[in-house]
């Protein structure tokens, strides 16, 4: 069993930033590759980013690259989005996710087996 605990949300202007924090216990999360997904009200769960599992390649949604940063800290057993010029359409719960099966990044959310609980991100215009 994995536990992922989401952090680091709140409220914040346009153009600023924010960075989430997801801290893993349970299991060691390098050998896991990780993603972040966010949901606003009334619409699917999206991808965001994922990070392989030594963190040295990523992968971003279009919606986001050049914006967010995804990175790992497999030492402290914790995942992080790095969120930069933030934009009202940002607006969503974020959530942390585990895949402990695959061997490369992907945007599919079935193929993540855990799930955090999720941090709301509210950005105002």
């Amino acid at each position: 069993q994995v536990q992922l605990v989401e952090s680091g949300g709140g409220l914040v202007q346009a153009g600023g930033s924010l960075r989430l924090s997801c801290a893993a216990s349970g299991r060691t999360l390098s050998t896991y590759v990780m993603g972040w997904f966010r949901q606003a009200p009334g619409k699917e769960r999206e991808f965001v980013a994922a990070v392989g599992r030594s963190g040295g390649t990523t992968y971003n949604a279009d919606s986001v690259e050049g914006r967010f940063t995804i990175s790992r800290d497999n030492a402290k057993n914790t995942v992080y989005l790095q969120m930069n010029r933030l934009k009202p359409e940002d607006t969503a719960v974020y959530y942390c996710a585990a895949d402990t099966r695959s061997w490369s990044m992907g945007r599919d959310r079935t193929v993540y087996d855990y799930w955090g609980q999720g941090t709301q991100v509210t950005v105002s215009s």
